[in-house]
């Protein structure tokens, strides 16, 4: 393989919603690149008050945090019109198909373990975007 190649190539503006301080700073270095943003929140209120300011074209949520969990972001997001349709992967240490489950019936495209492998990770960003957009101009069509 001959030199780095940024695997989010594409415009976007990502959110990463994690407690962890250490791992926020991680997805700064690992997902950002010329094309790509990565704002950051500590916490399920931090995340929905930055959400209700900037427009995000993914969110990476944490499902195990103080106060507002990720499984109560995710269900306010699908509440409100505005965030309904923002794409969500969620990252946990937490294995168990209750958990799976849950975060798939409130509409969260992905799920990815913890410890994070960020390369495999920025590949499931990748999709998740391009499966998005293409939905979107799908439903631009239909709308026509």
């Amino acid at each position: 393989m001959s030199g780095f190649f940024y695997v989010l190539e594409d415009d976007a503006r990502l959110l990463f919603v994690d407690d962890d301080p250490i791992l926020r700073e991680f997805a700064r270095v690992n997902l950002e690149s010329p094309s790509t943003t990565v704002d950051v929140a500590a916490g399920g209120e931090d995340a929905l008050q930055k959400m209700a300011r900037q427009r995000y074209d993914l969110v990476l949520l944490d499902l195990e945090m103080p106060g507002l969990d990720g499984f109560a972001v995710l269900e306010r997001m699908r509440a409100d019109l505005a965030l309904r349709d923002v794409p969500v992967v969620v990252q946990t240490g937490r294995e168990d198909v209750e958990a799976v489950d849950r975060c798939f019936h409130l509409g969260a495209a992905s799920f990815v373990m913890k410890p994070l492998n960020w390369r495999l990770l920025t590949y499931q960003i990748r999709y998740v975007l391009r499966a998005e957009r293409r939905a979107g101009i799908e439903r631009g069509a239909e709308a026509a």
